[in-house]
Protein backbone atom coordinates (compact mmCIF):
# COMPACT_ATOMS: atom_id res chain seq x y z
CA UNK A 1 0.00 0.00 0.00
CA UNK A 2 1.56 3.28 -1.26
CA UNK A 3 1.95 5.93 1.55
CA UNK A 4 0.53 9.39 0.30
CA UNK A 5 1.32 12.78 2.02
CA UNK A 6 -1.58 15.47 1.10
CA UNK A 7 0.07 19.21 1.53
CA UNK A 8 -2.82 21.43 1.81
CA UNK A 9 -6.24 20.91 3.45
CA UNK A 10 -7.89 24.29 2.13
CA UNK A 11 -11.16 25.40 0.17
CA UNK A 12 -9.51 22.70 -2.59
CA UNK A 13 -7.57 20.46 -0.92
CA UNK A 14 -10.49 19.25 1.30
CA UNK A 15 -12.00 17.42 -1.79
CA UNK A 16 -8.26 15.89 -2.28
CA UNK A 17 -8.37 14.95 1.33
CA UNK A 18 -12.45 13.47 0.72
CA UNK A 19 -11.35 11.25 -2.12
CA UNK A 20 -7.50 10.09 -0.81
CA UNK A 21 -9.39 8.59 2.22
CA UNK A 22 -11.54 6.78 0.25
CA UNK A 23 -8.46 5.39 -1.94
CA UNK A 24 -6.42 2.22 -0.97
CA UNK A 25 -3.48 4.20 0.28
CA UNK A 26 -2.03 5.07 3.71
CA UNK A 27 -2.75 8.74 4.15
CA UNK A 28 -0.69 11.68 5.68
CA UNK A 29 -1.64 14.84 6.06
CA UNK A 30 0.29 18.34 6.62
CA UNK A 31 -1.09 21.87 6.56
CA UNK A 32 0.81 25.23 7.78
CA UNK A 33 -2.35 25.88 9.79
CA UNK A 34 -3.21 24.14 12.93
CA UNK A 35 -6.79 24.32 12.96
CA UNK A 36 -7.34 22.56 9.51
CA UNK A 37 -5.20 19.70 11.01
CA UNK A 38 -7.54 19.25 13.95
CA UNK A 39 -10.50 18.06 12.15
CA UNK A 40 -8.57 15.39 9.72
CA UNK A 41 -9.11 12.15 10.55
CA UNK A 42 -6.12 10.45 10.69
CA UNK A 43 -3.70 9.09 13.26
CA UNK A 44 -1.51 11.98 14.98
CA UNK A 45 1.43 10.65 14.08
CA UNK A 46 0.04 10.89 10.10
CA UNK A 47 -0.35 14.70 10.13
CA UNK A 48 1.80 17.99 11.11
CA UNK A 49 2.18 21.48 10.52
CA UNK A 50 5.51 20.38 9.06
CA UNK A 51 5.49 18.79 5.93
CA UNK A 52 9.13 18.43 5.54
CA UNK A 53 8.77 15.97 8.93
CA UNK A 54 6.50 13.26 7.36
CA UNK A 55 8.72 13.14 3.79
CA UNK A 56 11.03 9.41 5.37
CA UNK A 57 7.19 7.98 5.83
CA UNK A 58 6.18 8.33 2.86
CA UNK A 59 6.38 6.74 -1.08
CA UNK A 60 4.62 10.46 -2.86
CA UNK A 61 2.97 13.58 -2.19
CA UNK A 62 0.01 15.54 -3.69
CA UNK A 63 0.26 19.41 -3.45
CA UNK A 64 -2.32 21.65 -2.78
CA UNK A 65 -0.74 24.68 -1.52
CA UNK A 66 -0.83 28.20 -2.95
CA UNK A 67 0.76 28.54 -6.06
CA UNK A 68 4.01 30.35 -5.36
CA UNK A 69 4.53 27.42 -3.36
CA UNK A 70 4.13 25.04 -6.09
CA UNK A 71 7.64 25.22 -7.03
CA UNK A 72 9.63 24.48 -4.07
CA UNK A 73 7.83 22.16 -2.38
CA UNK A 74 7.77 19.92 -5.48
CA UNK A 75 11.21 20.79 -6.19
CA UNK A 76 12.27 19.87 -2.54
CA UNK A 77 10.00 16.48 -2.87
CA UNK A 78 11.47 15.61 -6.27
CA UNK A 79 14.78 15.88 -4.38
CA UNK A 80 14.40 13.36 -2.17
CA UNK A 81 13.01 10.70 -4.19
CA UNK A 82 9.10 11.14 -3.72
CA UNK A 83 6.43 11.08 -6.69
CA UNK A 84 4.72 14.29 -6.87
CA UNK A 85 0.96 15.23 -8.02
CA UNK A 86 1.06 18.78 -7.73
CA UNK A 87 -2.56 21.04 -8.62
CA UNK A 88 -2.73 23.53 -11.58
CA UNK A 89 0.01 25.82 -12.18
CA UNK A 90 2.39 23.45 -12.42
CA UNK A 91 4.51 26.57 -11.36
CA UNK A 92 4.17 30.34 -11.81
CA UNK A 93 7.48 30.51 -14.20
CA UNK A 94 7.48 28.33 -17.34
CA UNK A 95 11.54 27.82 -16.63
CA UNK A 96 10.59 26.16 -13.31
CA UNK A 97 8.46 23.83 -14.83
CA UNK A 98 10.66 22.96 -17.39
CA UNK A 99 12.74 22.30 -14.31
CA UNK A 100 10.94 20.32 -12.30
CA UNK A 101 10.08 18.47 -15.40
CA UNK A 102 14.04 17.60 -15.88
CA UNK A 103 14.41 16.50 -12.61
CA UNK A 104 11.74 13.63 -12.77
CA UNK A 105 12.15 12.45 -15.85
CA UNK A 106 16.37 12.18 -14.55
CA UNK A 107 15.07 10.96 -11.55
CA UNK A 108 12.87 8.66 -12.63
CA UNK A 109 9.98 9.64 -10.80
CA UNK A 110 6.43 10.60 -11.64
CA UNK A 111 5.15 14.10 -11.96
CA UNK A 112 1.65 14.96 -12.72
CA UNK A 113 -0.19 18.10 -12.84
CA UNK A 114 -3.69 18.49 -11.92
CA UNK A 115 -5.16 19.88 -15.40
CA UNK A 116 -8.28 18.29 -13.98
CA UNK A 117 -10.41 19.15 -17.29
CA UNK A 118 -8.91 16.28 -19.17
CA UNK A 119 -10.60 13.54 -17.06
CA UNK A 120 -13.82 14.63 -17.87
CA UNK A 121 -15.08 11.88 -20.11
CA UNK A 122 -16.67 14.94 -22.44
CA UNK A 123 -13.29 16.29 -22.82
CA UNK A 124 -12.33 12.67 -23.90
CA UNK A 125 -15.13 12.21 -26.46
CA UNK A 126 -14.45 16.16 -27.62
CA UNK A 127 -10.67 15.08 -28.43
CA UNK A 128 -11.71 11.71 -29.86
CA UNK A 129 -14.30 13.46 -32.28
CA UNK A 130 -11.51 16.23 -33.50
CA UNK A 131 -8.85 13.07 -34.02
CA UNK A 132 -11.38 11.51 -36.39
CA UNK A 133 -12.53 14.99 -38.15
CA UNK A 134 -15.96 14.17 -37.12
CA UNK A 135 -16.46 18.21 -37.37
CA UNK A 136 -14.81 18.68 -40.85
CA UNK A 137 -12.18 21.36 -41.17
CA UNK A 138 -12.00 22.89 -37.81
CA UNK A 139 -12.61 26.59 -37.84
CA UNK A 140 -12.45 27.78 -34.04
CA UNK A 141 -12.79 26.77 -30.28
CA UNK A 142 -14.13 29.20 -27.73
CA UNK A 143 -14.72 28.45 -23.83
CA UNK A 144 -15.59 30.99 -21.31
CA UNK A 145 -14.91 29.81 -17.45
CA UNK A 146 -16.47 32.54 -15.57
CA UNK A 147 -18.90 34.14 -12.93
CA UNK A 148 -18.95 36.20 -9.78
CA UNK A 149 -16.70 34.62 -7.09
CA UNK A 150 -14.25 35.10 -4.63
CA UNK A 151 -10.96 35.78 -6.13
CA UNK A 152 -7.83 33.84 -5.53
CA UNK A 153 -5.45 36.18 -3.49
CA UNK A 154 -2.24 33.95 -4.76
CA UNK A 155 -2.67 34.91 -8.47
CA UNK A 156 -4.59 36.43 -11.33
CA UNK A 157 -7.79 34.69 -13.11
CA UNK A 158 -5.58 33.80 -15.96
CA UNK A 159 -3.61 31.53 -13.74
CA UNK A 160 -6.35 30.51 -11.81
CA UNK A 161 -9.07 30.03 -14.09
CA UNK A 162 -8.03 30.43 -18.05
CA UNK A 163 -5.12 28.27 -17.25
CA UNK A 164 -7.88 24.98 -17.26
CA UNK A 165 -9.07 25.86 -20.71
CA UNK A 166 -5.93 26.57 -22.12
CA UNK A 167 -4.85 23.41 -21.46
CA UNK A 168 -8.57 21.57 -22.37
CA UNK A 169 -7.56 23.17 -25.90
CA UNK A 170 -3.82 22.26 -25.91
CA UNK A 171 -5.42 18.72 -24.98
CA UNK A 172 -8.54 18.80 -27.44
CA UNK A 173 -6.19 19.59 -30.66
CA UNK A 174 -2.58 18.21 -29.58
CA UNK A 175 -0.43 20.39 -29.59
CA UNK A 176 0.36 23.97 -27.69
CA UNK A 177 -0.54 27.29 -29.82
CA UNK A 178 1.91 29.26 -32.24
CA UNK A 179 1.05 32.84 -30.73
CA UNK A 180 -0.83 34.25 -28.17
CA UNK A 181 -2.38 37.66 -27.51
CA UNK A 182 -4.34 38.78 -24.53
CA UNK A 183 -6.48 41.70 -22.94
CA UNK A 184 -6.51 41.44 -19.28
CA UNK A 185 -7.99 43.93 -16.77
CA UNK A 186 -7.19 44.74 -12.56
CA UNK A 187 -10.80 46.23 -11.88
CA UNK A 188 -10.66 45.34 -8.03
CA UNK A 189 -7.01 47.03 -8.32
CA UNK A 190 -5.10 44.64 -6.10
CA UNK A 191 -2.37 44.11 -8.52
CA UNK A 192 -3.82 40.81 -10.27
CA UNK A 193 -5.85 40.36 -13.13
CA UNK A 194 -9.26 39.52 -12.41
CA UNK A 195 -10.60 39.39 -16.26
CA UNK A 196 -9.12 38.26 -18.84
CA UNK A 197 -9.59 37.38 -22.64
CA UNK A 198 -7.40 35.90 -24.41
CA UNK A 199 -6.57 34.92 -28.27
CA UNK A 200 -5.08 31.41 -28.84
CA UNK A 201 -3.73 30.31 -33.07
CA UNK A 202 -3.30 27.03 -33.45
CA UNK A 203 -1.57 25.62 -36.64
CA UNK A 204 -3.29 22.72 -38.62
CA UNK A 205 -2.37 20.66 -41.10
CA UNK A 206 -2.72 22.21 -44.79
CA UNK A 207 -5.37 24.48 -43.80
CA UNK A 208 -5.33 27.83 -41.94
CA UNK A 209 -4.68 27.99 -38.74
CA UNK A 210 -7.65 27.08 -35.88
CA UNK A 211 -8.82 30.36 -33.47
CA UNK A 212 -9.35 29.84 -30.16
CA UNK A 213 -10.67 31.93 -26.97
CA UNK A 214 -10.82 31.48 -23.97
CA UNK A 215 -12.25 34.20 -21.27
CA UNK A 216 -12.24 34.33 -17.68
CA UNK A 217 -13.42 36.53 -15.03
CA UNK A 218 -14.62 37.48 -11.10
CA UNK A 219 -17.71 39.25 -12.49
CA UNK A 220 -20.19 38.26 -14.39
CA UNK A 221 -23.38 36.45 -12.72
CA UNK A 222 -23.61 32.98 -12.93
CA UNK A 223 -21.55 30.42 -13.38
CA UNK A 224 -20.26 29.22 -16.85
CA UNK A 225 -18.30 26.39 -17.67
CA UNK A 226 -18.33 26.06 -21.37
CA UNK A 227 -16.31 25.04 -24.32
CA UNK A 228 -17.61 25.33 -27.98
CA UNK A 229 -15.84 23.88 -31.04
CA UNK A 230 -16.94 25.00 -34.86
CA UNK A 231 -16.17 22.67 -37.95
CA UNK A 232 -16.69 22.96 -41.39
CA UNK A 233 -19.48 20.30 -41.18
CA UNK A 234 -21.13 20.18 -37.29
CA UNK A 235 -19.95 21.85 -34.40
CA UNK A 236 -20.49 20.73 -30.08
CA UNK A 237 -21.11 22.67 -26.95
CA UNK A 238 -19.58 21.22 -23.87
CA UNK A 239 -21.19 22.84 -20.47
CA UNK A 240 -19.57 21.17 -17.87
CA UNK A 241 -21.91 23.00 -15.29
CA UNK A 242 -23.39 19.68 -16.34
CA UNK A 243 -23.40 15.75 -14.59
CA UNK A 244 -24.69 13.63 -17.28
CA UNK A 245 -26.12 14.93 -20.55
CA UNK A 246 -22.85 18.00 -21.08
CA UNK A 247 -22.74 17.67 -24.98
CA UNK A 248 -24.85 18.37 -27.70
CA UNK A 249 -23.81 18.72 -31.20
CA UNK A 250 -25.18 20.89 -34.22
CA UNK A 251 -25.13 19.64 -37.58
CA UNK A 252 -24.74 23.34 -39.17
CA UNK A 253 -22.92 24.42 -42.01
CA UNK A 254 -22.66 26.85 -44.22
CA UNK A 255 -23.49 26.12 -47.97
CA UNK A 256 -22.15 28.15 -51.17
CA UNK A 257 -24.62 28.24 -54.23
CA UNK A 258 -23.83 30.31 -56.90
CA UNK A 259 -23.25 33.68 -55.55
CA UNK A 260 -25.62 33.13 -52.17
CA UNK A 261 -23.91 31.34 -48.45
CA UNK A 262 -26.94 30.38 -47.03
CA UNK A 263 -26.68 28.72 -43.29
CA UNK A 264 -28.33 25.43 -43.02
CA UNK A 265 -29.29 24.23 -39.51
CA UNK A 266 -29.26 20.31 -39.20
CA UNK A 267 -30.33 18.00 -36.58
CA UNK A 268 -29.05 18.50 -32.99
CA UNK A 269 -27.86 15.75 -30.76
CA UNK A 270 -27.61 15.46 -26.89
CA UNK A 271 -24.90 12.98 -25.43
CA UNK A 272 -24.99 11.13 -22.23
CA UNK A 273 -22.14 10.78 -20.16
CA UNK A 274 -21.77 8.34 -17.11
CA UNK A 275 -21.42 10.76 -14.08
CA UNK A 276 -18.20 11.10 -13.14
CA UNK A 277 -15.35 12.76 -10.77
CA UNK A 278 -13.31 14.39 -12.89
CA UNK A 279 -10.59 14.91 -9.38
CA UNK A 280 -11.34 11.14 -8.43
CA UNK A 281 -10.12 10.08 -12.26
CA UNK A 282 -7.17 12.09 -12.23
CA UNK A 283 -6.17 10.87 -8.17
CA UNK A 284 -6.75 7.14 -9.14
CA UNK A 285 -4.84 7.63 -12.58
CA UNK A 286 -1.56 9.58 -10.31
CA UNK A 287 -2.03 6.40 -7.89
CA UNK A 288 -1.96 3.97 -10.66
CA UNK A 289 0.70 5.43 -12.05
CA UNK A 290 3.33 5.38 -8.71
CA UNK A 291 1.92 1.67 -8.26
CA UNK A 292 2.59 -0.01 -11.78
CA UNK A 293 5.41 3.04 -12.68
CA UNK A 294 4.08 4.05 -15.49
CA UNK A 295 3.75 7.62 -17.06
CA UNK A 296 1.60 9.89 -15.72
CA UNK A 297 -1.07 11.07 -18.50
CA UNK A 298 -0.56 14.45 -17.50
CA UNK A 299 3.21 14.95 -16.90
CA UNK A 300 4.93 17.76 -16.46
CA UNK A 301 5.42 18.92 -20.08
CA UNK A 302 1.73 19.46 -19.93
CA UNK A 303 1.86 21.83 -17.39
CA UNK A 304 4.94 23.61 -18.82
CA UNK A 305 2.99 24.56 -21.70
CA UNK A 306 0.08 25.71 -19.98
CA UNK A 307 2.36 28.13 -17.96
CA UNK A 308 4.19 29.36 -21.13
CA UNK A 309 0.63 30.42 -22.88
CA UNK A 310 -0.53 32.07 -19.62
CA UNK A 311 3.36 33.88 -19.87
CA UNK A 312 2.88 34.88 -23.15
CA UNK A 313 -0.90 36.39 -22.52
CA UNK A 314 0.59 37.92 -19.60
CA UNK A 315 3.09 39.58 -22.14
CA UNK A 316 1.12 40.51 -24.82
CA UNK A 317 -1.52 42.40 -22.05
CA UNK A 318 1.89 44.31 -21.20
CA UNK A 319 3.07 45.10 -24.97
CA UNK A 320 -0.47 44.85 -26.68
CA UNK A 321 0.95 42.77 -29.09
CA UNK A 322 0.86 39.38 -30.42
CA UNK A 323 3.21 36.96 -28.88
CA UNK A 324 4.96 33.73 -30.58
CA UNK A 325 4.99 30.82 -29.37
CA UNK A 326 8.51 28.75 -29.67
CA UNK A 327 8.67 25.23 -30.55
Amino acid sequence: MKRILLIGVGRWGVNHLRLLKSMPIELFVADHQEQRLSSVDVPPSHRSTDARSLFPNIDAAVVVTPAPAHFETCRELLGVGKDVFVEKPITLVSSEAKELTELAEKSGLILQVGHIFRFDPASVWMRDAIAERRFGRLKMLRASFSGFKRPRHDTGVTFADSIHFIDLFNFLLGVPPRRVHGVLRDFLGRGMDDASLIVLEYDQSNNSPILATVEAGYHTPGKVREVTVVGTDSSVVCDYNVAQYKIKTFENRHVTDSDAITAQEGAVHQLEFPPEEPLRAELAAFTDAIEKRTPSPVDGWAGFHAVRVVEAALESARTRAWIEISK
